[in-house]
């Protein structure tokens, strides 16, 4: 009966440690990856026309018109007019209004 009850308590300490780790990597990766995703969702939301942008792709404009899950954006001194998907967008600067 001994060995049964130390196979057991290895059984547990193993199970224990496993918990442990995946407790640890939530932690550690999994709960700020998810903290950064709403703050992005939430820039993207607030985006307004007017507001600076930045994409993924470096490009960098005023916001001229919002789409459902599309926006265009006015860039350069020809004022080109491009079109993204709201998820291209790195970074929103938004203006200071009076």
């Amino acid at each position: 009966m001994p060995e049964d009850a130390t196979a057991g308590a290895g059984m547990l300490t193993t199970l224990l440690t496993l918990v442990f780790f995946l407790g640890v990597m939530y932690l550690l990766i999994i709960r700020p990856q998810k903290r950064r995703e709403k703050k992005t969702r939430q820039m993207i939301d607030a985006m307004a026309v007017g507001d600076e942008v930045i994409t993924i792709g470096g490009i960098t404009g005023k916001v001229v018109n919002i789409k459902d899950d599309e926006i265009t954006v006015e860039t350069g001194v020809e004022k080109t007019k491009l079109n993204f998907k709201k998820w291209a967008v790195k970074e929103v600067k938004e203006l200071i209004k009076a």
